[in-house]
């Protein structure tokens, strides 16, 4: 027995459960990524890296 073909049935389209925008970084994030970029290009001095809780944000 032969499985029937509907040739009249339209070609699945899309990304289904995937939003449009999915893959592509917000604003918030790549300026987030910017601004540690620039920290990480930045000189820095012995006074600079002997601060107390070392910069970061340990709650993140």
């Amino acid at each position: 027995m032969r499985a029937s073909t509907d040739t009249a049935a339209p070609a699945l389209e899309g990304r289904g459960l995937q939003s449009p925008a999915y893959g592509v970084p917000s604003p918030g994030l790549l300026a987030r990524a910017d601004r540690g970029f620039a920290r990480f290009l930045a000189q820095h001095t012995e006074a600079q890296d002997d601060r107390a809780g070392g910069g970061e944000d340990p709650k993140r």
